[in-house]
């Protein structure tokens, strides 16, 4: 329970932190498109010169460090679906300190995916007890897994050299799918290494493991691809778009990984899985809100008049004697259509 604990508090720690490292890196990313400079959706590296850049790296890097931790101490599929406070915290603070623009629909769309979250949480799967680098290195040797990310490697990279040269301007999935899809990896590679760290602090002679230091190197790789391509959506789409759709995939992601390589899904119980499908398809269509209206201007004028400030007294009031009758009481046609009618009648 103690180590549970601390695996959510670590969770939302890393949530706080990584929201607010979207908008300092797009604040960055700003200025230098002020400059005049080359900008990173155009291949261009001079955001590494721009500060504020690089203050978003280093809270990215700290709520990832906690990321890390979380994962060393809980589930992987109960730390992952927390990071949808991090789409909460790059949502306000990008409507406070970018000027963008965060309607109803993005707001209720940010609600959904905080309950859609919660109850994730509760019914999320418990994955099969992984305690040591050996058994670690049995479930890497699964077929299932080789399969996936085979599958993962061959995608990213059609996605990097024929998608994105044709669509990665103008649609945010593609560099956000090589960013999730590399993602999934990544978090195997952490959750070996939290095993490795374990073993390492009991006194285990781990660094002499040869699949600890490969799960390092493979651990970089992913980072810094995840890094270049979020960059790269950040650059050219809205925060408040590219933050919740890299959370719902990344989730995804994770969640096929984790199932494919730790078993998570076998022994769960019905309403287990009912919970776990449905808290998912609430994060999708809070997504959906914000993804599919962020372009729809919602002013005061779009509500009913008694809603609106300063308009509630256009209408009368229900007691007055001036008031309208109801349409009930209304006859149906107008006094000379019935005259005119009553005269045809008579002849």
């Amino acid at each position: 329970r103690a180590g549970l604990g601390a695996g959510l508090a670590l969770a939302l720690a890393s949530s706080t932190f990584i929201g607010a490292s979207f908008v300092l890196k797009k604040k960055g990313l700003l200025r230098l498109c002020r400059h005049g400079q080359a900008r990173a959706g155009q291949g261009g590296h001079a955001y590494l010169r721009e500060w504020l850049w690089w203050a978003g790296l280093l809270c990215m890097g700290v709520g990832e460090a906690a990321n890390f931790a979380a994962y060393a101490f809980a589930p992987a599929t109960l730390v992952t679906p927390l990071g949808a406070l991090s789409v909460l915290v790059s949502a306000v603070l990008s409507s406070t300190f970018l000027n963008e623009q965060l309607n109803v629909h993005g707001k209720i769309g940010c609600v959904l995916s905080i309950l859609g979250s919660t109850v994730m949480v509760i019914h999320a799967p418990q994955e099969e007890e992984v305690s040591s680098l050996e058994s670690m290195a049995e479930k890497l040797k699964d077929p299932g897994f080789i399969v996936f990310a085979v599958c993962v490697l061959v995608s990213s990279l059609l996605l990097i050299f024929v998608a994105g040269p044709r669509y990665g301007q103008s649609n945010v999935l593609v560099y956000v799918l090589v960013c999730s899809a590399i993602g999934s990896l990544s978090v195997s590679c952490v959750k070996g290494l939290g095993i490795a760290l374990k073993e390492l602090f009991s006194g285990k002679p781990v660094l002499k493991e040869p699949l600890g230091w490969v799960l390092l190197v493979c651990l970089v790789i992913c980072i810094s691809i995840q890094i270049n391509y979020l960059n790269k959506a950040l650059d050219i789409f809205n925060t408040s778009v590219v933050t919740p759709v890299y959370y719902v995939l990344f989730t995804t992601a994770v969640m096929m990984c984790s199932t494919i390589l730790f078993k998570e899904w076998q022994h769960m119980v019905l309403d287990n899985v009912i919970g776990s499908i449905s808290g998912f398809l609430t994060i999708v269509s809070g997504i959906f809100l914000l993804h599919a209206f962020r372009d729809v201007p919602f002013t005061p004028n779009l509500l009913p008049l008694f809603l609106q400030p300063g308009r509630a007294d256009l209408h009368p009031p229900w007691s007055s004697a001036d008031r309208h009758q109801s349409c009930q009481h209304q006859p149906l046609l107008p006094s000379e259509d019935k005259g005119s009618q009553s005269a045809e009648e008579e002849k």
